[in-house]
């Protein structure tokens, strides 16, 4: 069996992990299905011990107030794992599996977002998960937390919209005590900036970059901002990567791409969102101070949130006032492929009871306030229901006595 040592007691964990990747392996422990222990395939040199001993001083985001009913919102390390020698081996934390937390990108296409979350999602949540993953992000970043590794494989989803960050012994930040600053050199490809690819550590900006292209991805029914093959290069495959760093993207340059049929149009997006995508993925993004930074997605996001309506012909059509008439019927029209087809009632909005405070823009030098929390989630069908059925009956009662 095989075992580690979790604050000086021998805890079993199962045989078989629960998932792998190239640097470490997540197992279940035994008996206890509320955490996992993630356990490194090769002993943690000092300097990845000395960063996992920093980050158990380490508390982030303590302080958003929540219902009870929120998972944390960072899968951060809760003790030291250690083997019978004593010798760090990993850590322990909680668990975060379906079906209460499904990927990130389970939520881009429409047949596992059905499967595997739900049918009743519709636009207005997804643009509610991209406003919680902005407002995260804000969060980190006012704290000089730098995510690095931010990808749509390294962020789980709950039922209410909120989102939680994976792999956080991979983030950038400072030790509390000892000023010791820990880069991130972990990245994904399809989700890193330009100057990552030239051997860059992690920072606020590529942060902004990947978030730029899971809000897209989110809102767009999962493309990439960098998906296609460029016109041109006959049956040459240019990779993600290369796309990347030219800034050869569907999104400013249409013309010079070749996309599969029924791609959603970035015209879907309203236009403040529309304008933060060209700057983010055109080719003089390149330069990272020109980017977006996540607080002006973040206000951008909650401006559309506010004038989100539903469609009058077909009610699981969700869409941003600003446009001029519902783009998912227009695909419609063009015999595309419906989005939202599966959905048949509006779904609630990602909501939190933090304190309503404005943020400030987070900067290097400034820390930002958290961000007002989203809107209580909205009445479901059943709930307008029962309560019309009290009101009638209230009404018959009145009517009697009198």
């Amino acid at each position: 069996m095989r075992e580690v040592y979790i604050d000086g007691r021998r805890t079993p964990l199962d045989e078989q992990p629960l998932a792998s990747g190239g640097q470490a392996a997540v197992y279940a422990i035994t008996g206890e299905p509320g955490r996992v222990v993630k356990i490194y395939h090769d002993l943690p040199d000092p300097d990845q011990q000395q960063r996992l001993t920093g980050m158990m001083r380490m508390s982030p985001l303590v302080d958003r107030a929540t219902d009870g009913r929120q998972a944390p919102e960072l899968a951060w390390p809760g003790a030291l794992a250690r083997d019978a020698g004593g010798t760090i081996v990993g850590y322990a934390m909680q668990r975060f599996g379906q079906p209460e937390h499904v990927p990130l990108a389970a939520l881009f296409d429409r047949w596992t977002r059905a499967k595997v979350f739900s049918p009743e999602l519709d636009w207005r949540f997804l643009l509610g998960v991209a406003w919680n993953l902005a407002y995260l992000t804000v969060r980190l970043h006012s704290e000089d937390i730098v995510v690095g590794d931010f990808s749509a494989r390294n962020i789980v989803v709950d039922r209410d919209g909120f989102v939680t960050f994976l792999d956080c012994d991979s983030m950038a930040f400072e030790d509390p005590d000892d000023a010791r600053y820990f880069p991130s050199e972990m990245h994904t490809p399809a989700y890193s900036a330009p100057e990552r690819f030239a051997r860059g550590g992690a920072t606020r900006a590529s942060d902004g970059f990947a978030l730029a292209v899971c809000v897209f991805q989110l809102l767009t029914g999962g493309i990439h901002p960098f998906a296609g093959q460029p016109r041109g290069v006959g049956s040459v495959s240019v990779s993600m990567r290369s796309r990347i760093s030219d800034g050869t993207s569907y999104v400013t340059q249409p013309q010079r791409i070749v996309m599969p049929k029924g791609t959603v149009s970035p015209g879907i997006l309203p236009l403040p969102l529309f304008a933060l995508a060209e700057r983010a993925f055109s080719a003089s993004a390149a330069d990272p101070t020109t980017r977006p930074t996540p607080a002006e997605w973040f206000e951008a996001l909650e401006t559309t949130r506010g004038s989100v309506v539903s469609c009058a012909a077909r009610t699981h059509h969700a869409y941003a006032a600003g446009l001029n008439s519902c783009p998912w019927c227009e695909r419609l029209a063009r015999q595309e492929p419906d989005l939202f087809a599966s959905a048949t009632l509006p779904a609630p909005r990602p909501s939190t009871t933090a304190p309503p405070v404005r943020p400030a823009r987070a900067t290097a030098t400034t820390r930002s306030a958290p961000p007002p929390p989203a809107p209580r989630s909205a009445p479901t069908r059943v709930t307008v229901i029962v309560s019309l059925i009290a009101l009638l009956v209230l009404i018959a009662v009145l009517l009697r006595v009198t």
